[in-house]
């Protein structure tokens, strides 16, 4: 993610890892990449993730577009993956999308 996001930012990479006891778990194989994220009001948008690479760290992204990042204020994010073995979740991560003039 940027240093600082902005209200109405678009083409903002969204990060999260998948780890287990804190090591990064292969996702290269995933049938299914789902970031989750939730605004200040409580509305929860569910977006595409994508492999950051090839997945071998554990790395999915989302790319914001315009709409997402509408109210500036204090938004979690978390990503769901679905493997072979079962479907799993990353931590939950906060950021703050500030004001702009």
């Amino acid at each position: 993610m940027a240093s600082q996001i902005h209200k109405d930012d678009a083409g903002t990479k969204l990060l999260v890892t998948l780890t287990d006891n804190s090591v990064a778990v292969d996702i290269s194989s995933a049938t299914g990449l789902t970031v989750y994220i939730r605004q200040p009001d409580g509305t929860v948008l569910t977006r595409s993730g994508t492999l950051n690479g090839d997945g071998t760290d554990g790395k999915m992204y989302y790319l914001t577009v315009a709409g997402d990042l509408d109210t500036a204020g204090h938004y979690k994010i978390q990503g769901k993956v679905t493997l072979s073995s079962g479907t799993f979740y990353t931590s939950i991560s906060a950021f703050k999308v500030h004001c702009n003039l």
